[in-house]
């Protein structure tokens, strides 16, 4: 019996690289979201600790749904390393305020993955790309209510919490 070996194609369009650098950026939204509920949990604010590692953990799937794409397609696959992210924080507003900038920076990032597989015709990155725009739209409303919620609260970490118990934000 002949064994098969699969070959693995170096990553050939600038789509291939971009999705390679998403893990990348998926990875180290991870690992800001994992400190931030750090922060949360430090503070015993557990509804807001539970929401941060809700979105660490979803994060990280992300990263592994793009590496298990490009494996999928017989893509070269190097998993970069991870910077290092921000854990002082002033206040929980400033946290979240961050986290919304993020979400929007990460929208960009899949909005041009997207772009740049439809001008090189990879149809079949196209349309993976998709589900990511979707979860992006939902994580970046879900994050500016959070917010505004905040705002509401005017300092009320209870209100915030009570909220979050109510929407069960933790597990969307």
């Amino acid at each position: 019996m002949t064994s098969v070996v699969k070959r693995i194609e170096p990553r050939t369009s600038r789509a291939q690289n971009l999705l390679e650098d998403q893990v990348g950026n998926e990875f180290t939204s991870s690992q800001q979201y994992l400190a931030m509920a750090v922060w949360f949990d430090q503070r015993d604010l557990p509804r807001l600790a539970a929401y941060f590692y809700s979105r660490a953990s979803a994060k990280r799937d992300h990263a592994m749904k793009i590496v298990r794409y490009m494996m999928d397609n017989n893509i070269a696959v190097e998993i970069p390393a991870v910077p290092t992210v921000r854990n002082d924080f002033g206040d929980p507003r400033e946290l979240v305020a961050l986290a919304v900038e993020h979400e929007a920076e990460v929208t960009g990032e899949f909005t041009t993955l997207s772009q740049t597989a439809r001008e090189e015709g990879d149809y079949l990155a196209e349309q993976f790309l998709l589900w990511f725009l979707h979860e992006q739209v939902e994580a970046a409303s879900r994050m500016s209510s959070l917010l505004n919620v905040i705002d509401r609260s005017q300092g009320n970490m209870f209100d915030v919490e009570t909220f979050l118990a109510r929407e069960d934000l933790a597990r969307s």
